[in-house]
Parts: C-alpha cells; sequence; structure tokens
C-alpha cells in the first residue's frame, strides 16, 4: 500500500534538490531560512569553511519590543533586516538566497524582502 509522505519530509527533499545546486563562497555565501510554526529563522553561511557567519531569528533579543505590534510576515521582514544588517557589519554585501524547501511565498518572501530593504543583494 502507498505511504504518504509527510509535509517536512517533502521539504527535507525539495531542500536537498536545491542544495545540489546552491553553495555559499566566501565572497557569496548562502542566506538560509528556516522557519517553524512559531518562529522564523535566518542564518548567513560560508559552506566552503563550514561556518555561520551572522544569524538571526524572531527569539532575538534585539527584536523582542517589535514583535508585539506584528503578525508572522511582519516578524520576518523584521528577521530579514536584522540578519541584513549584521551581514552588512560582516561585511557581505551579496548573498544567494537558500528558501530551504519552503515555497517562496508568504513569510520566507516577507525576509527576503525584509533583507533586501536593508541593503542585501541577492
Amino acid at each position: 500500500m502507498f505511504k504518504k509522505r509527510d509535509r517536512n519530509e517533502v521539504r527535507a527533499i525539495r531542500h536537498a534538490r536545491v542544495r545540489k545546486k546552491i553553495s555559499g563562497t566566501p565572497e557569496m555565501p548562502r542566506l538560509c531560512v528556516y522557519r517553524s510554526n512559531k518562529y522564523i529563522y535566518a542564518q548567513v553561511i560560508d559552506d566552503t569553511k563550514g561556518i555561520t557567519l551572522v544569524q538571526a531569528s524572531s527569539l532575538d533579543p534585539a527584536l523582542k519590543g517589535q514583535l508585539d505590534e506584528v503578525d508572522k510576515s511582519g516578524e520576518a521582514k523584521l528577521v530579514g533586516k536584522l540578519v541584513a544588517e549584521r551581514a552588512k557589519q560582516a561585511g557581505v554585501e551579496k548573498v544567494v538566497f537558500d528558501r530551504g524547501g519552503y515555497v517562496y511565498t508568504g513569510r520566507v518572501a516577507a525576509l527576503a524582502a525584509g533583507a533586501r530593504e536593508a541593503g542585501l543583494e541577492f
């Protein structure tokens, strides 16, 4: 009998397919997005060294006061702005966007828009 895969397993397969083509370099690291039901996380990764350069999430203490009056998409936009500001401070201007196997809409698109507004190019 056919066993239907759960959503996260299908997302992981999509993510692996995308990761075959996308890799972060020192000149152009990877902006990786992970979203749970409640929070959203973003990190800028150099895959050649295997290190995370900067990260931000909706759990970040720098955003605590601002998150009360916005919805989840607004939270994602603020996280995108924060990760972009931190990346610019670390000397990163351009990134390659890794949507993590998620559909590019809603919170994922809002995070990307926030990062672009703060001056990150991808």
